[in-house]
C-alpha cells in the first residue's frame, strides 16, 4: 500500500519553534519513506515573502522530488498575498500522483487579509468543478479532497474564537456548503483532508475519512493514511522527535452523513 502524510497550519514565520519543527517534520517524512505529502494551508503565519521563501528551504528535498501537493490557507492570502504562489490561481484543480487523485480546492477569500475574518469561501461553481474533476478521475486511484477551512462543525478554540461565535461573526465557523461538498462527494472519494483547526480530528462520514490535520508545527506530528485505490486504513500518528508511527489520538469520531 501507499502512504500519504497530511500537515497543515505551520505557520511559518510566527516564531522560531515553527521553523525548528517545520525542520524536523521534514526530516521525519523522509525517513518514514512516505510516497506523498499533503499541506492543508496557511503555511506562512503573515503571507510574508520571506516566509515563503522560508517554506521553499525547508521542504526543498520533497519539492524537489515532487512529492508535496499544497493548498493555500487564510494566513498565506495576508501580507504580500503568497496564496497565489503555492495554487495554479485555479479555485479547483487537480493533481495525480503516488497512487493519488487529488482534487485541490482553493477555499480563501480577499476577506482572510483581515484577522478576524479567517472565514473560507466555496460556491456552488466550486462545487460544480469539483463534480466534473471527479467524472473524469481515472479508476484505480485513491481519490481526495483538498482544502484549507473545515466542513464540519469543530469545538471552539480559544477565547477569540469564543467571542467570534457569542457575537454571532463567522470568523471560526465551517464553510457554509461543507456539507453539500460532503454530499456531493459522497461514494466518489476516500479522503477529505483539511486544516484551519489547530486540533486534529478525524471524522467517518459515510465511507469517507473527513481528516483535520490540525497544526503540525504545534503538535510536532503529522497523520499518515496508508491507501489502494479505495481502501483506505485509519490514520496513524508520527511524532516528528520519534521518527516511528505511535497509536493514533483520540481524536476519531463518527459524524453523520450528509443529507442525500
Amino acid at each position: 500500500m501507499r502512504r500519504v502524510a497530511h500537515l497543515s497550519d505551520l505557520h511559518l514565520g510566527e516564531r522560531a519553534r515553527n521553523t525548528r519543527m517545520a525542520r524536523a517534520l521534514v526530516t521525519s517524512l523522509r525517513a518514514e519513506q512516505v510516497d506523498h505529502v499533503v499541506v492543508t494551508g496557511d503555511i506562512t503565519h503573515s503571507g510574508a515573502i520571506d516566509e515563503y521563501e522560508l517554506w521553499l528551504e525547508l521542504f526543498e528535498p520533497l519539492l524537489r522530488e515532487k512529492r508535496v501537493t499544497v493548498v493555500p490557507g487564510n494566513h498565506d492570502v495576508a501580507g504580500d498575498g503568497v496564496a497565489e504562489l503555492l495554487s495554479d490561481g485555479l479555485r479547483v484543480s487537480v493533481d495525480a500522483r503516488a497512487g493519488l487523485f487529488m482534487v485541490c480546492v482553493d477555499s480563501t477569500a480577499p476577506h482572510n487579509r483581515r484577522t478576524f475574518r479567517s472565514h473560507g469561501a466555496l460556491h456552488h461553481e466550486m462545487l460544480d468543478a469539483v463534480d466534473e474533476a471527479l467524472r473524469l478521475a481515472p479508476r484505480g486511484l485513491t481519490r481526495a479532497v483538498l482544502l484549507h477551512h473545515h466542513v464540519l462543525p469543530q469545538p471552539t478554540e480559544g477565547l477569540g474564537e469564543w467571542f467570534a461565535d457569542q457575537l454571532g461573526w463567522p470568523h471560526a465557523a465551517e464553510l457554509p456548503l461543507g456539507r453539500e461538498l460532503l454530499r456531493r462527494v459522497r461514494g466518489k472519494v476516500q479522503l477529505v483532508l483539511h486544516g484551519h483547526k489547530h486540533v486534529p480530528r478525524e471524522s467517518v462520514v459515510d465511507d469517507m475519512r473527513v481528516a483535520n490535520a490540525g497544526s503540525s508545527t504545534m503538535l510536532g506530528a503529522y497523520r499518515v493514511f496508508e491507501h489502494d485505490g479505495a481502501l483506505v486504513r485509519p490514520g496513524r500518528w508520527v511524532q516528528a522527535h520519534r521518527p516511528r508511527v505511535v497509536p493514533a489520538q483520540p481524536d476519531v469520531s463518527v459524524a453523520p452523513a450528509p443529507g442525500a
